[in-house]
């Protein structure tokens, strides 16, 4: 099936699109809201640009596809594959993306606003800057990711591992509303991490390992140390 069948389909009112074979399809700048990929193979796809909001790729394989600017607003992504593919620009508000494999996935400035992506592999992930405010990290594996610059206040991250990662500049700290959440980032593996000049104002590090990590210039005021394993020369005073 190629991408003038599924917009034909789809113009008729079709939606079930599970468990095909689409190899390096490609589907530009279109608006296939609501449709169901589940399962679905689509290894190396050029779908940049493309409306998929409210769909479904659940264990869907996007591997290595191009889906930068693409609008997965509200979708089910559970389990996906998107193993080295190109997300740059993307929009994943509010979607599931339980136990993704985004392992070395390019994310520049995705915006995922109140995502879930609690047991993701984001490892070697470029993730620069993106906006991962109220985002369910838990448990997430982010070893040797790229977090530079990126906004992560109030993102849940407890027992995420962020060994080696890049967290320069990142904004980790709670923001200046009155109710804003704070991060959490208890449990959290920091070991070796850069964090230099990172905001962690109001940060919750309880437990977390920061052996290791450079905190040069980090702000931690106010942030919540009780228990977390220090670089050394580093108090919790």
């Amino acid at each position: 099936m190629d991408a003038g069948e599924i917009l034909e389909r789809y113009r008729q009112g079709d939606r079930a699109f599970s468990g095909l074979k689409l190899v390096e399809i490609e589907l530009l700048q279109a608006n296939v809201s609501g449709a169901d990929f589940s399962h679905s193979d689509l290894r190396q796809s050029r779908l940049g640009r493309t409306h998929f909001t409210q769909g479904n790729f659940t264990r869907a394989d996007l591997s290595e596809a191009l889906l930068w600017g693409a609008d997965f607003t509200d979708t089910q992504c559970a389990q996906v594959q998107l193993r080295d593919a190109d997300l740059s620009g993307a929009v994943f508000v509010r979607a599931d993306l339980t136990d993704a494999n985004l392992i070395k996935a390019i994310l520049c400035g995705v915006n995922f606003q109140d995502a879930n992506l609690s047991q993701a592999l984001l490892i070697d992930a470029d993730l620069r800057p993106s906006s991962d405010q109220q985002t369910n990290l838990i448990g997430a594996n982010l070893q040797g990711a790229n977090l530079s610059y990126a906004q992560l206040s109030g993102a849940q991250m407890a027992r995420v591992n962020l060994s080696g990662a890049k967290l320069c500049r990142a904004q980790l700290g709670q923001s200046f509303r009155v109710d804003a959440p704070r991060t959490d980032l208890s449990g959290a593996n920091l070991q070796g991490a850069d964090l230099s000049y990172a905001n962690l104002t109001g940060a919750m590090l309880q437990g977390a390992n920061l052996q290791g990590a450079d905190l040069t210039g980090a702000i931690l005021d106010q942030a919540d140390l009780t228990g977390a394993t220090l670089p050394d020369g580093l108090s919790q005073d």
